[in-house]
């Protein structure tokens, strides 16, 4: 494609549109193009809806295993039953998804930093609705086969398969391009040993619907202080406590929230599901241990490939990657078996070696979805 012909989904944004100078994007977004815009005839429009077209960006890594063909199909399946999230609508053929009108949570409140008591009772909301949502009553296209799917309350083998996916489609799939930088922090494919061990034993929950990445930013806080859900592409169906351990682990609320929303996450899904909370107190932690160790492999493989080829970044930039490694890797080193963890001087020459290596030549990563 010529550098001045527009993109896919630019070209359909302004279709939809019909008028280019009100098109706005791309928007920010690591996954995909996004362009925001009103439907032809609606533009200059008070209070006009507007709506996302996005495509895929190329050449992307994912590290994370999705279990519906479409965001689109999902979203149109819990109209209704679930609150506060994008609306979908079609034009030529597109789905679009409601651009939705307001700050991130992210924006208005920093990683670390509280959230004010009316949002975290939203949260808490989307939460029952989530718990509501069974396997039996979702029917939407799924990617995974019939057989990768466990049953109802495994919750071991739900785990399963999230580790195994670690394994073979983060870890295995990208050795070629980072076998040296994995060994030079200290992990390789005896940690997975470890890691299974360390997280056995789950006790069983009855599964329901997961978004999966509830972070601060695929929350959007609109004008009147409603909290809509968006980015619901990673939506899995499995254990309930899992969703509640990657909120936890994403949103990095202090302690004394964190512990206020999971006593009361505790309380609404029993209400709802009796049973959804059993076992809470042991296998939080371990499920919380398997997002840090998760964690490990896909932030080495970003932090490598964030340093970008020759000339490369400055010594400043590859101290401060050193430096989030080491904190990452400190984390994940129970779970993850790993007696010593590199200082972050040795983490960031690491770094510069495999940049030296790999900058000029590609890296070979995998990028398929």
């Amino acid at each position: 494609m010529s550098p001045d012909t527009p993109s896919p989904a630019r070209q359909h944004a302004v279709a939809a549109c019909g008028n280019p100078g009100v098109v706005e994007g791309p928007l920010q977004g690591y996954h995909h193009e996004t362009y925001v815009f009103p439907l032809a005839g609606e533009a200059g429009a008070a209070a006009a809806t507007r709506w996302k077209c996005r495509e895929p960006r190329a050449g992307l890594l994912w590290f994370d295993r999705r279990c519906f063909d479409s965001e689109e199909q999902l979203l149109t399946a819990l109209s209704g039953r679930i609150t506060s999230i994008p609306g979908i609508t079609e034009f030529g053929g597109l789905r679009l998804q409601r651009f939705i009108e307001g700050r991130t949570l992210g924006a208005l409140s920093k990683s670390g930093r509280p959230i004010p008591g009316p949002l975290l009772r939203q949260v808490v909301g989307l939460f029952r609705e989530l718990v509501e949502v069974t396997p039996e009553t979702l029917v939407v296209k799924r990617r995974c086969e019939a057989g990768d799917r466990p049953e109802s309350g495994d919750t071991n083998g739900f785990l399963e398969r999230l580790v195994r996916f670690t394994e073979e489609n983060v870890y295995l799939s990208n050795l070629d391009a980072f076998a040296t930088l994995f060994e030079d922090v200290g992990v390789d494919g005896d940690t997975f040993s470890h890691l299974r061990k360390h997280v056995s034993g789950l006790t069983e929950r009855p599964f329901c619907l997961l978004h999966a990445d509830l972070h601060r930013e695929n929350f959007i806080v609109d004008p009147v202080q409603r909290l809509w859900t968006i980015d619901w592409e990673l939506a899995m169906l499995g254990d309930p406590l899992y969703d509640l351990a990657t909120h936890l682990y994403l949103m990095r609320y202090p302690e004394w929230q964190a512990r206020r929303l999971t006593s009361q996450w505790v309380r609404t899904v029993e209400e709802v599901r009796p049973g959804s909370s059993n076992g809470w107190q042991h296998d939080l932690r371990l499920l919380m241990d398997y997002k840090k160790a998760q964690s490990v492999f896909t932030d080495v493989i970003r932090a490598a490939l964030s340093l970008g080829p020759e000339p490369g970044p400055g010594r400043r930039q590859v101290s401060r990657t050193g430096a989030k490694l080491h904190r990452i890797l400190a984390e994940a080193a129970v779970p993850l078996g790993v007696e010593s963890v590199p200082a972050p001087d040795r983490i960031a020459r690491a770094l510069v070696r495999w940049r030296r290596t790999h900058g000029e030549t590609g890296t070979g990563a995998r990028t398929d979805p």
